[in-house]
């Protein structure tokens, strides 16, 4: 959190905002003062040092053009090193602890303000652009924006990413018929591993794959900021930065969210807006929770209340004003394996760890981090660990749901193994992550094999882990889940019941057992577990599809027909969920519902819609049966009521004193289901063709 606090002068180039600069933002009306457009560009994983401007080993040229034009911070931080919680920082000014939102795969809830809410309301036109799985509408940022584009490229692992170029496309698509003033959010996956750059950005040694993912990204906003439609005037606040840094095997960390030290910590951080920003420099840690209090300042808006960034204006126009304590997390070690979740406090060059071995860093002559000096000045400590506590007390504002299975699966393949884990109060005496990195590389190892549908294999690894830690929650799950994917689910359900037992509030493990207990043949075992998920996470519509296709089969009609109902209200578009519920509110008797929806179905499906027996059949129920005619004759007998079909066909033929039809289509019922002959017998016209001579 960023309360205020004192902090000394950091090192500097002269910056100044222009004679135009706002004033105090709580001073401020509603209505803005000014109306540029607003261009937000978000870089998924990016390390400070990948730019040229800062590392000066990396070609950006794009990117050294807009920090040159603007005011830098090449040593900005995130309060967290996962890509949604990150992003939601930005959008409130709020840290997680504070919005809600620990992990990918959560979904951001209503409490807090967003940005694009505020720019919206002032008359702004929004839209956000976004190129990676973890930030699709799903998971709740798109609230604010006119215009929402997650569309992702299918790919053999899934929704993935969409490339810079074609993201760069979709902005220009769009932008050339937006009205003005717009707030635009550009957001690139690229540098997110795996790392995978068109050949022509490739280069040498290890990291030459990451930075030629960083030099491919730069190509995409060169040509981003080349199309930008003319601005009458109006200019143009542009603010560039990352959600995280990349590891690359500092600290013995691959990736990102382990652990927090600088390596995934720092961003950089870049506002331009000529005649506004003076360009300029600053060392000072701006935090990514600054940014939306600094563009509603800028802009002489209202503030978001109660957050806990800053805005930044002030040490634009005078680099020596003090930016206050930064406060950093991740949950991911608590999330995935049950270890300690790490805190840390940075306050000027000092920066605190709170694990259950802390850690104490003066940047100033240690940037890398080595040497830990918690002995050395216990002094420091005490007073870092005070400011921690008071920022710690402030109460959160939002909270947010998990995601459903498809969801954790694909941010797996993303390398999130553990993702959507909730916000449990964390017991004591937990192992630190720094001790043990042996175990969680042997947990990645196994998650891989899984992955890899070596199943087997992953039991088998996951086994060993069990073998050292006994309770390890991730090791159980996941190696249940092995063993369900392998089909021995009399093996996957004890131990899927046990990882239950070990995270009661664990939605995927409810999931998986739930799952199970369906392969099994239990349903009503298995409705329990889906109401837990459910329960657990309310937005889940495959949740309410599997309770409503559970309770069915269990004989709860009115449970599974409500569940139905749920689960297409959340995913209206679903094919399935669509035909499920049509065919409940065709038992419970609701013919026009059930027609309502076999319509949205054939809108969808088109030619391979599957559900006409079932069409036919409402519509001889609601009186028409002449519109019920042609979807009768069109089934076919893989549909489950094709018997049904056929007979109400003969039934429509015999009146319309076609006989050779209906004795065709009596034939065709009875010969799928020879039970009936007593309906076909009960009634008159149909009798006739039982005796009729052939």
């Amino acid at each position: 959190m960023r309360s205020p606090g004192r902090r000394a002068a950091a090192t500097v180039t002269a910056a100044l905002v222009l004679a135009a600069a706002p004033a105090a933002a709580a001073d401020q009306p509603r209505a803005a003062r000014r109306q540029p457009n607003i261009l937000l560009i978000t870089i998924d994983t990016l390390r400070p040092d990948a730019l040229g401007w800062i590392g000066h080993g990396n070609d950006t040229p794009a990117i050294d053009a807009l920090a040159a034009r603007g005011f830098r911070f090449p040593r900005a931080v995130t309060p967290v090193p996962l890509t949604l919680p990150a992003h939601a920082s930005i959008m409130t000014g709020l840290v997680p602890r504070r919005h809600g939102v620990r992990d990918n795969g959560q979904t951001f809830g209503t409490g807090a303000v967003t940005l694009a809410e505020s720019l919206r309301g002032a008359g702004w036109t929004t839209a956000a652009f976004v190129s990676g799985f973890p930030l699709q509408r799903l998971f709740g940022l798109d609230r604010g924006f006119d215009h929402y584009d997650d569309a992702l490229p299918a790919g053999r692992e899934g929704w993935v990413e969409r490339l810079a170029a074609d993201t760069t496309a979709a902005v220009l698509g769009w932008l050339a018929s937006a009205p003005q003033p717009w707030f635009v959010w550009v957001h690139y996956y690229d540098p997110h591993d795996p790392y995978e750059p068109p050949r022509a950005f490739w280069g040498p040694g290890e990291r030459g794959a990451y930075l030629g993912e960083v030099r491919y990204t730069d190509y995409a906003i060169e040509r981003l900021v080349a199309g930008l439609p003319k601005t009458d005037g109006r200019g143009t606040l542009t603010v560039l930065t990352a959600d995280h840094g990349e590891a690359l095997g500092d600290h013995s960390e691959k990736r990102h969210g382990y652990f927090i030290y600088d390596a995934t910590m720092t961003v950089p951080l870049v506002l331009v807006e000529e005649g506004v920003i003076s360009p300029g420099e600053s060392l000072a840690p701006a935090n990514l929770v600054d940014i939306a209090p600094t563009v509603l300042e800028l802009l002489g808006l209202a503030p978001l209340a109660d957050i806990d960034g800053v805005s930044l204006t002030g040490h634009l126009r005078d680099p020596r004003t003090p930016l206050p304590p930064s406060y950093l997390e991740t949950r991911l070690p608590w999330i995935f394996f049950g270890w300690s979740p790490l805190r840390a406090i940075r306050e000027r060059d000092w920066k605190l760890i709170e694990a259950p071995r802390p850690e104490l860093y003066d940047l100033a002559s240690d940037p890398g981090e080595q040497r830990n000096l918690i002995e050395q000045r216990p002094e420091q400590a005490q007073r870092l660990r005070a400011l921690l506590g008071g920022l710690e007390l402030r109460a959160p504002v939002g909270s947010s749901g998990l995601a459903d299975e498809e969801v954790l699966d694909r941010l797996r393949v993303l390398g999130y193994v553990g993702a959507g884990g909730g916000d449990l109060d964390i017991p004591p005496g937990l192992a630190d992550p720094k001790d043990r990195l042996e175990l969680r590389d042997r947990l990645q190892e196994g998650e891989q094999l899984l992955e890899a549908g070596r199943y087997t294999e992953a039991v088998q690894v996951f086994d060993g882990v069990l073998a050292v830690e006994p309770d390890s929650r991730f090791a159980v799950l996941r190696s249940g889940v092995a063993l369900l994917k392998s089909g021995r689910i009399d093996q996957a359900i004890p131990r899927l019941e046990r990882s239950t037992a070990l995270d009661p509030d664990r939605a995927e493990a409810h999931y998986a057992l739930a799952d199970a207990l369906m392969r099994s043949g239990s349903f009503d075992r298995s409705a329990a577990q889906w109401r837990e998920v459910v329960r657990l996470q309310p937005r889940r519509g495959d949740a309410w599809f599997n309770l409503g296709a559970a309770a069915s089969r269990s004989g709860a009609d009115g449970e599974a027909l409500a569940a139905y109902r749920k689960a297409v209200d959340l995913e209206p578009d679903e094919a399935p969920m669509l035909a499920a519920l049509a065919q409940a509110e065709a038992g419970a008797g609701n013919h026009a519902a059930a027609i309502e929806l076999l319509d949205r179905l054939r809108a969808i499906e088109g030619d391979s819609f599957t559900q006409r027996a079932l069409l036919g059949l409402q519509l001889v129920r609601q009186g028409h049966p002449g519109a019920a005619a042609p979807w009768l004759r069109a089934a076919v007998r893989d549909e489950p009521r094709f018997a049904e079909a056929r007979l109400e066909l003969a039934r429509i033929e015999a009146a319309a004193g076609r006989s050779g039809p209906a004795q065709a289509a009596l034939d065709e019922a009875l010969a799928a289901d020879p039970a009936l002959r007593a309906a076909a017998a009960a009634d008159p016209a149909l009798a006739r063709l039982l005796v009729a001579p052939r």
